[in-house]
């Protein structure tokens, strides 16, 4: 006899909708407009009859099939649960601002490879101040959607270095990438508490002012990310995946 075909089939697309916390998505009707209905209309051609992945980024994966689909909504109806939501490893990646298109790739990266809060951090040697929170956001959705995520990193607000410091949380490691040498990041990490945070610098490094008050912190370890010297993104997605290999993530 002849295989039954997997339902929903791999290859069905994923779309992240906003629910509000805590209410997540429900079986039944789910209407899509905008972007998303043209998205799914227009460029993936759906039809009725066909399926949709859907996640909030709280409340798990859903299925939704297509009932109707027009020029600019779509109407789904949600099915069933296909996926409780993840376990996110309690790991911050704390980065510094660089240009737009490497912060853009830092935040889709921290998506892919499980970070639960993405915080920019000032600092001295910053030379870019200004992000649009909202593109990042998006990049971490699409990031989310193609790497089958259920969960979307926090995105913070960009904070000072010193304030970061001033509030760092009582029990929550800080493992920071020093320029100048520290202990082999793997090594570090493996006996680390189970919340920790991961603090990148600027292209130009933190001087020397901000190196001693990072170590000042309790809990603040500063490691070494091998024998080159990497570009701040590099550094940040090296020391994510060294983590998430500690954690046994990968």
């Amino acid at each position: 006899m002849p295989a039954t075909p997997a339902w929903p089939p791999q290859s069905t697309p994923r779309l992240f909708v906003e629910t509000q916390p805590g209410s997540g998505l429900a079986l039944g009707p789910l209407r899509i407009d905008g972007p998303q209905a043209h998205y799914l209309g227009a460029v993936m051609r759906m039809k009725p009859g066909d399926p949709v992945k859907l996640f909030d980024g709280h409340s798990g994966e859903w299925l939704g099939v297509a009932t109707s689909v027009a020029k600019r909504e779509l109407m789904l109806d949600v099915t069933e649960q296909l996926r409780k939501p993840e376990s996110v490893p309690d790991l911050w990646l704390c980065a510094a601002p660089i240009k737009k298109g490497r912060i853009d790739w830092v935040a889709e990266k921290a998506c892919e490879l499980g970070v639960a809060r993405l915080i920019p951090v000032l600092t001295r040697r910053t030379v870019v101040d200004r992000l649009n929170g909202e593109r990042l956001r998006a990049h971490m959705i699409e990031a989310a959607e193609q790497c089958g995520r259920t969960v979307v990193p926090e995105l913070a607000e960009p904070m000072k270095l010193t304030a970061l410091l001033r509030d760092w949380p009582q029990g929550r490691a800080l493992f920071f990438a020093d320029e100048t040498g520290g202990a082999p990041a793997l090594a570090a990490m493996r006996d680390a508490p189970a919340s920790a945070a991961i603090l990148i610098g600027p292209e130009g490094g933190f001087d020397e002012d901000e190196r001693a008050a990072i170590r000042a912190v309790p809990g603040a370890v500063a490691i070494g990310l091998g024998p080159r010297i990497l570009r701040a993104d590099t550094a940040a997605a090296a020391a994510v995946a060294i983590w998430m290999a500690s954690r046994g993530d990968w």
